[in-house]
């Protein structure tokens, strides 16, 4: 599936939780429900998936964990905030040049509509 295809169908799901759910929970709560929708939907994700940081060639746990990883392809970093901040981006950033990825989404959940909450991140 092309990257454009796939977040087409995650962008249709996050939708489908915050039309559910609407804005003024936790994180933690759009992430499983988020990890629920993607899942029903056929696809491939893990949820807070280790990301280490290679350091003078050694393999080093650093506590970051990417929220959702949808096909091993794109990043899902999920907030549940007033407004993303620029450290959110770049928390992202850092996550997508740590894997290697080309795609993520900043998804703010606590947003009335969803529309103004999805940010697409492309390295």
């Amino acid at each position: 599936m092309e990257l454009n295809d796939l977040s087409y169908k995650i962008i249709g799901c996050v939708y489908q939780v915050h039309s559910e759910l609407g804005p003024g929970l936790l994180e933690s709560t759009y992430e499983v429900c988020l990890e629920y929708e993607l899942l029903k939907a056929g696809l491939m994700v893990e949820r807070q998936k280790p990301l280490p940081v290679i350091y003078d060639n050694i393999r080093l746990e650093a506590g970051y964990r990417i929220d959702l990883l949808v096909k091993s392809q794109i990043i899902l970093e999920l907030k549940s905030v007033d407004e993303i901040a620029p450290i959110h981006k770049a928390q992202l950033m850092t996550y997508l040049k740590l894997t290697g990825l080309k795609l993520g989404l900043l998804i703010n959940f606590n947003v009335l509509q969803m529309k103004t909450g999805i940010k697409r991140i492309i390295m």
